[in-house]
């Protein structure tokens, strides 16, 4: 970013002789896509070295899944006031050589020391976000099956 966006670096705080990555969060996702079909839409220049997102979700205990209701409202309202409902924060980061970390944080075990943390935590968001970096067009030079 340093070398592209000299005046942005500047005004991000970025020393001259900074050889770190630099978070800038992008505009939220469309609230009625789903995060997987955003991401499918995302392809990130070469010059983006790796992505993070952070998603904040309601989980339910296994005996609730049969009382859900079928409405989306509904089903969002019955998460909410379910009084065995989980907040999980996760967050997923890839970058563009393939390594791959997450994070879990539970509202109820909101401690620093239980952070679940790993490379596989949420496997299908990471697979979806190493997508943002595949390119959009076949390679020429790729072999053919």
């Amino acid at each position: 970013m340093r070398r592209a966006e000299p005046d942005l670096a500047d005004q991000l705080g970025l020393p001259p002789d900074a050889d770190t990555l630099a978070a800038l969060e992008q505009p939220a996702l469309p609230e009625k896509a789903g995060v997987e079909d955003a991401l499918a839409a995302i392809a990130w220049p070469d010059t983006v070295e790796g992505c993070a997102l952070v998603i904040e979700r309601v989980v339910l205990p296994p005996e609730a899944e049969d009382d859900i209701p079928e409405g989306e409202a509904e089903a969002a309202e019955y998460a909410a006031k379910h009084p065995k409902r989980e907040d999980v924060r996760m967050i997923v980061g890839v970058l563009r050589d393939g390594t791959r970390h997450s994070a879990l944080r539970l509202r109820r075990h909101d401690s620093d020391d239980e952070v679940l943390a790993g490379p596989d935590l949420v496997p299908a968001l990471a697979d979806a976000l190493a997508g943002t970096f595949e390119p959009d067009e076949p390679d020429e030079h790729a072999p053919r099956p």
